[in-house]
C-alpha cells in the first residue's frame, strides 16, 4: 500500500564534492615546486572517491528510473494473515544537489488512490547497498510515513511505518533490463 510505495521510493548517496582553495588552484595550474611528496597521489585519491560517488549516484538514478517494485507487505499483529501484494512504479529518479537526496516520481496505487507524485527522499549507503530512508515523511492527503528499505540484486526488503501501523516489505525490482 502507500506506506510500502513510499518506503520503496525513498533512495541517496553522500555526494562528495571537492572545492579547491586558491593554493590548490595554483598547484593544479602547474606549481609543482610547492607540492610535498605524495601530495599529488592523495589529491588523485580524493578526486577518485568523488568520481566513484558520482558514478554510483548516476548508476542508482538510472537503475531506479522506470523500475517497478513488485512484492508483498505484512502488517504487524496480523502474522496469521497472508502478506498483501504491492506494486509501485518509479517513472523517474534524479539525484538532487543536496547530499543523499533524490527525487523519485512514483505512481502510487492502492485502494481508491491512484496517483503519480514526486517524492524528495534520502537514500543512504551501507557499503555498496542503497537504503531508502524516510523519517516522519508527510505526504499531503496520505499521511506520515517512515521506512528503511534496502536494495540488493534486483530485490528489496525493509520495514515501513504509517502512524501507529507498521510491518515488513519485500519483493523483486523489475527494470528495463530484467523485463
Amino acid at each position: 500500500m502507500i506506506r510500502t510505495a513510499l518506503c520503496l521510493l525513498a533512495l541517496a548517496i553522500s555526494f562528495s564534492t571537492r572545492t579547491l582553495s586558491a593554493q590548490e588552484d595554483k598547484r593544479s595550474a602547474g606549481d609543482s615546486e610547492t607540492r610535498q611528496p605524495g601530495e599529488q597521489a592523495g589529491e588523485q585519491a580524493v578526486s577518485g572517491v568523488a568520481a566513484d560517488a558520482e558514478a554510483k549516484e548516476t548508476k542508482l538514478a538510472n537503475y531506479l528510473s522506470g523500475a517497478k517494485f513488485v512484492g508483498k507487505f505484512t502488517i504487524d499483529g496480523r502474522e496469521d494473515k497472508t502478506p498483501k501484494t504491492e506494486t509501485y512504479t518509479i517513472s523517474k529518479c534524479q539525484k538532487l544537489p543536496e547530499a543523499d537526496m533524490y527525487r523519485l516520481t512514483a505512481r502510487i496505487k492502492y485502494g481508491d488512490v491512484d496517483q503519480e507524485v514526486p517524492l524528495d527522499l534520502k537514500i543512504l549507503w551501507s557499503g555498496r547497498t542503497p537504503v531508502i530512508t524516510m523519517d516522519q515523511f508527510w505526504i499531503p492527503g496520505m499521511g506520515t510515513f517512515g521506512a528503511r528499505v534496502l536494495i540488493h540484486s534486483n530485490r528489496y526488503a525493509g520495514t515501513w511505518q504509517h502512524d501507529a501501523v507498521g510491518g515488513h516489505m519485500f519483493g523483486k525490482i523489475v527494470t528495463g533490463e530484467s523485463k
